[in-house]
């Protein structure tokens, strides 16, 4: 290797990086000794910003554009090397490309049921995935939170991590949400967006955002789903004893109309004499229409029971029998209050016509009382 090959491979004038793998984060533009000649040009497209970290410390960013690394235009670095503008040599740094672009089509799901307390149906177990994406909104925090010195960053690195976050979340929402179980296909949109609000403080401390996050399917255990679709099909069919006449009718005219069919003949012979009979129940009959039925008896007459004060208490309820033996006994007087229902207020027993009555059957006092 003659000398102009070696000082061509040490001193470089281009600093790019294009990217096809579609799944890379960071990318460290490599160099032997990481030597980068002074007055080189930074090509940064849009979609990526450039870190420079010298001496294992964060420098310099870069936006899309293109630069000339010299003194006059990375004030960060003149301050850390204190170079002057007459500074010509290669100086040493690390040069770590990010992207920016958003990273689509993340996968998420709850690896477990969430049991939450439905309205309707009681506590039931849900799972829950959808998508997201993901954007690097602060590069230099990025690299210094997450990348380190990794070399070759790539989306996989991080997506576990994220996942987790939205999980996490997505099982508070859920358990939070109070939306029946029945309306939530209803309420993607807005479950999305509180996950999502939800775990952007943490993402921030990584130099991240989540612009996108959907909630594809919100899903019930097989068994439930199952009953589910029994109670729906109960519901489509209205009322079963309708639907059994249906079936039924349907079921004697097939075999009513199959050849040679035992079955056929028994049942073309049974609608036969069930439409006899309807003809003689009917208008052309000979038969005479039946009397009908009688009235049930009405019901029996609810007897009054009652309740009567004494000593500020309520004592009962008793029936009149009990009152009337209890006015034998002396318990009950002419000015007891007694109250049943229905009645307007307490009033003394000979003010009420049916206790009053009572009163009158009983013997005058013996003689010498």
């Amino acid at each position: 290797m003659s000398i102009l090959d070696f000082l061509s491979g040490q001193f470089i004038d281009v600093i790019e990086w294009t990217d096809d793998t579609r799944d890379t984060l960071v990318y460290r533009f490599e160099r032997q000794g990481n030597e980068i000649k002074y007055g080189a040009k930074l090509t940064v497209r849009e979609g990526q910003a450039a870190v420079f970290v010298h001496e294992g410390q964060l420098a310099d960013v870069f936006l899309p554009g293109l630069y000339m690394l010299e003194t006059n235009n990375m004030p960060v670095m003149t301050s850390l090397q204190h170079w002057d503008h007459g500074f010509k040599s290669p100086f040493k740094s690390e040069i770590y490309f990010v992207s920016t672009t958003r990273m689509t089509d993340l996968k998420w799901g709850t690896k477990n049921p969430i049991t939450l307390r439905d309205p309707e149906f009681g506590p039931v177990r849900l799972r829950a995935f959808g998508t997201y994406a993901i954007k690097i909104a602060d590069p230099g925090r990025f690299l210094t939170e997450i990348v380190g010195t990794d070399g070759e960053f790539t989306r996989d690195e991080i997506q576990f991590q994220i996942r987790n976050m939205i999980v996490q979340s997505a099982s508070r929402a859920l358990a939070g949400s109070r939306i029946p179980v029945l309306d939530m296909a209803a309420n993607t949109d807005d479950l999305g967006r509180i996950i999502a609000e939800q775990i952007s403080a943490t993402t921030a401390e990584y130099g991240l955002v989540v612009p996108e996050l959907y909630v594809e399917n919100i899903s019930l255990p097989p068994a439930v789903e199952e009953a589910l679709d029994k109670r729906t099909s109960m519901g489509v069919l209205g009322d079963l004893n309708k639907y059994q006449q249906y079936a039924t009718a349907e079921a004697m005219q097939d075999a009513a109309t199959t050849p040679n069919s035992g079955m056929g003949m028994g049942l073309g012979a049974g609608m036969g004499m069930a439409m006899g009979n309807m003809m003689q129940s009917g208008p052309w009959g000979a038969r005479p229409a039946q009397a009908p039925a009688a009235p049930p008896p009405p019901p029996p007459p609810v007897e009054h029971v009652w309740h009567i004060a004494e000593g500020g208490k309520s004592k009962g309820p008793f029936s009149k029998a009990r009152l009337g033996r209890m006015v034998a006994e002396g318990e009950v007087k002419r000015e007891t209050m007694v109250w049943t229902q229905g009645q307007d207020g307490w009033k003394t027993a000979d003010d009420v016509d049916e206790l009053a009555q009572l009163f009158t059957v009983m013997p005058p006092p013996p003689p010498g009382a």
